[in-house]
């Protein structure tokens, strides 16, 4: 399996919570490395840019508010095969669905604030990780 690089969020509702460490030690017990890691508050613009591709959506004014209502932490995870781990590690989008120990099992408090977000293809992955990070911040 190669090595890949792929993006994670850590919500609003998990950073209000102080989970951060918690949820990234489920990423490194898994095998992923934290390659690139900051704190920020995602302006609305920057929040609807990000999530363009679900404007048409019915969720998403509700995903926009809910990601700028308080701090996320956004990393670079790499390893073996690091977006399907990644989204292993998750769990389901819908807590009521994710097997046991994933983080939104463990974490999340609905569908909507479930703790993470996570990339879903090496394309999707090389684009977020672009939208958050210059190459001289990933570090390996």
């Amino acid at each position: 399996m190669a090595v890949e690089r792929t993006l994670s969020i850590i919500k609003p509702d998990a950073t209000r919570r102080n989970l951060t460490g918690k949820i990234i030690a489920k990423f490194e017990e898994a095998g992923l490395k934290v390659v690139a890691s900051r704190r920020l508050k995602l302006s609305q613009a920057d929040a609807e840019a990000f999530y363009g591709v679900h404007k048409e959506r019915p969720f998403f004014k509700d995903l926009v508010s809910f990601m700028i209502s308080g701090p996320v932490v956004v990393q670079v995870l790499e390893g073996e095969g690091a977006i399907q781990k990644n989204r292993d590690v998750m769990g389901a989008t819908n807590p009521a669905n994710a097997a046991p120990g994933t983080i939104r099992k463990e974490f999340a408090e609905s569908i909507e604030a479930n703790s993470v977000h996570g990339s879903d293809a090496p394309e999707t992955a090389a684009n977020e990780i672009k939208f958050f990070f210059r190459d001289l911040d990933i570090v390996g």
